[in-house]
């Protein structure tokens, strides 16, 4: 079986239903060893552009299609999201610096999404409303037109998925940007799915950008609809510039989450699950347990339990298959979180495991000590730091 991905689309190109070389564009890193990946495309405001016109015209006849054959083409993408499983899986391991378990159970989940997608066009198009006998009043759903879907780098290929199957389902054309370092797992592989599933031309396409072309996206009038799903910060933007085009908007943002462990819990299944909580793919993830409250009668066994389940986690490259916890996407990530340490320390708070990073491997992390106003306790870390 050929590779779904080979060099030619990962030599700088973007995906407009049609393989197009980028211009200038950058290397796409494995966070694990710093190696170069690929090379991906970064387009600019006026590709954005374009495409978003020819995308407005072929949603037209896409929207047009029977649902026989909609569906179709979402059931062959599962399909041959199964058949290239383990290429997948690799990419968002090397790309994303996810271990094997997190990467295989996200492409699972992409694809049921996949399979959910495939059954919307079978689905009811509109409502019976009620009306005064011998009138009938009917609503009918149909699609916005250009949907906007801007992806985060944490779950990169489900957070994609998710939102760009359904509304391809119903018959709108897509624009998705990926976070520029994750532009492969999260973008190119659902661009390759959908084409050689038969997918029209023109009615998907894969921008790899930073912040301008995701802000051409929320400007241009071609497109009905942004979807979001990234930092709360980003998000604000995104929600401020696709107002002022009357753009509807879906937003999914960070959060401080907080775990609340009761004097009766189970230690050990509390353990367990706070390690899942806090350090599930390193912390990346906006449903993490930014903090744990753990009553007063059962604190310092907990936190020495956790303590002591932070130290037998290995850290590294989780591509050695050897690993439970693999590196953060980037430098400045590992740098936002080791600021947030130190000045959660500086005010008192204590590192009882973990702290320390080798290459942008942060070991599991335990603090101890934290208390309401210190940053650990305010901000979230979006790293592998269980705060209790």
């Amino acid at each position: 079986m050929t590779s779904l991905l080979d060099a030619a689309h990962l030599d700088g190109r973007f995906f407009d239903g049609h393989w197009i070389e980028g211009g200038q564009g950058y290397d796409v890193l494995e966070p694990a060893t710093g190696a170069v990946l690929a090379r991906a495309a970064s387009v600019d405001a006026a590709t954005v552009t374009k495409t978003a016109t020819a995308a407005r015209a072929a949603q037209q006849g896409w929207a047009a299609a029977t649902a026989d054959v909609r569906a179709g083409i979402f059931v062959q993408a599962a399909a041959l999201a199964r058949a290239h499983a383990e290429e997948i899986v690799t990419w968002t391991m090397r790309e994303s610096g996810s271990v094997r378990a997190k990467a295989e159970f996200e492409l699972a989940i992409t694809i049921k999404a996949i399979e959910l997608a495939a059954a919307m066009p079978h689905q009811a198009q509109g409502l019976v409303l009620p009306s005064e006998p011998g009138r009938l009043s009917l609503a009918r759903r149909r699609p916005l037109g250009v949907v906007g879907v801007i992806a985060p780098f944490n779950f990169p290929l489900y957070l994609a998925m998710r939102a760009v199957a359904p509304a391809l389902a119903v018959g709108n054309a897509v624009m998705l940007k990926p976070d520029p370092r994750t532009a492969i797992c999260g973008g190119l592989v659902i661009a390759r799915l959908f084409e050689l599933a038969g997918l029209p031309a023109g009615v998907l396409s894969v921008l790899p950008g930073g912040g301008e072309a995701g802000a051409a996206l929320c400007a241009d009038p071609n497109v009905a609809m942004i979807q979001f799903t990234g930092s709360t910060g980003a998000g604000r933007k995104v929600g401020e510039a696709a107002s002022r085009h009357l753009k509807k908007v879906s937003l999914e943002l960070g959060g401080k989450n907080t775990l609340i462990v009761l004097d009766d819990a189970d230690l050990d299944l509390a353990t367990r699950n706070a390690a899942w909580g806090a350090w599930l793919h390193q912390g990346q993830i906006c449903m993490t347990a930014g903090r744990i409250l753990v009553h007063r009668a059962i604190f310092d066994a907990f936190a020495a339990r956790l303590a002591e389940k932070a130290k037998a986690l290995p850290a590294g490259d989780p591509m050695s298959g050897t690993v439970a916890v693999g590196p953060l996407i980037s430098r400045p990530q590992l740098d936002h979180a080791l600021d947030i340490l130190d000045r959660s320390v500086a005010d008192g708070a204590r590192v009882m495991a973990g702290g320390t990073a080798q290459g942008l491997c942060l070991a599991p992390t335990v603090l101890d000590g934290v208390k309401p106003g210190m940053a650990a306790f305010e901000e979230e870390i979006f790293a592998p730091v269980a705060v209790l």
